[in-house]
C-alpha cells in the first residue's frame, strides 16, 4: 500500500492526525484519516519467577483506573530498548539488569500507525518512581496466580497488557531463547 503526501489535520504532543490518499494493492485509491504515532513500548517487569509488576493507571479516556504494564511512547530517534528502560524506571522505579524483546504488534491498525514493542525486564533493582506530570500511577507487584485471576475475571481491560501477559505466559521462555541465539 503506497501513500502520497499527508495533510496534517491535527498536531499533538505525542501523535498527529493526518489525511492520506492511499493506493491499495489492487490499484484503487482512497482517502484515509490516520493517527500517525512514533511507536511505543510496553514492559513485562519480572520480580523473580513468581511475581510481575503491574500498575493501577488512571486513564481519562476510560474514566477509571486500569490494570496495566508499564508502557510509553518513543521519543524522536529513541531506540525502543532505551524507551523501555526509561519508562520502566519512570513509572515503577525499577532499573533492569537485563532486558529482552518479546514481540511487536500494531495496536490498532485500522486507524493508527503505532507499532508497539514488548520487552521483558529482569534482574530488577528498586528505586523511587518518577511519573510524568499528569500521570496517576500505583505500582502493584502481584503473584502470577493473582494476574491469572484478574485476566480470567476480565479485570485487566487494557489490550496491550492482556496481549503481553498472555504471550509471555505462553511463549516467553521460547522467545527468550530465540533472542539469545540471534
Amino acid at each position: 500500500m503506497e501513500s502520497s503526501e499527508s495533510e496534517v489535520l491535527f498536531r499533538g504532543r505525542k501523535f498527529d492526525v493526518v489525511r492520506r490518499q492511499v493506493q491499495f494493492p489492487d490499484g484503487s485509491r482512497h482517502a484515509r484519516e490516520l493517527v500517525r504515532h512514533p511507536g511505543a513500548v510496553t514492559i513485562v517487569p519480572l520480580l523473580g519467577a513468581d511475581r510481575v509488576c503491574l500498575l493501577k493507571n488512571y486513564r481519562p479516556a476510560a474514566d477509571n483506573f486500569l490494570w496495566e504494564l508499564p508502557a510509553g511512547t518513543c521519543e524522536p530517534d529513541e531506540p525502543p530498548e532505551r524507551t523501555a528502560l526509561r519508562e520502566l524506571e519512570e513509572e515503577t522505579g525499577y532499573r533492569a539488569g537485563r532486558l529482552w524483546r518479546l514481540l511487536g504488534f500494531y495496536t490498532s491498525p485500522g486507524v493508527m500507525t503505532e507499532w508497539m514493542e514488548v520487552f521483558v525486564a529482569e534482574e530488577l533493582t528498586p528505586g523511587p518512581p518518577r511519573p510524568e506530570q499528569g500521570e496517576l500511577l500505583q505500582v502493584v507487584p502481584l503473584p502470577w496466580a493473582e494476574v491469572d485471576r484478574l485476566l480470567r475475571q476480565g479485570e485487566i481491560r487494557d489490550g496491550k497488557t492482556i496481549a503481553a501477559l498472555l504471550y509471555y505466559q505462553r511463549f516467553g521462555r521460547e522467545s527468550q531463547r530465540a533472542n539469545e541465539r540471534r
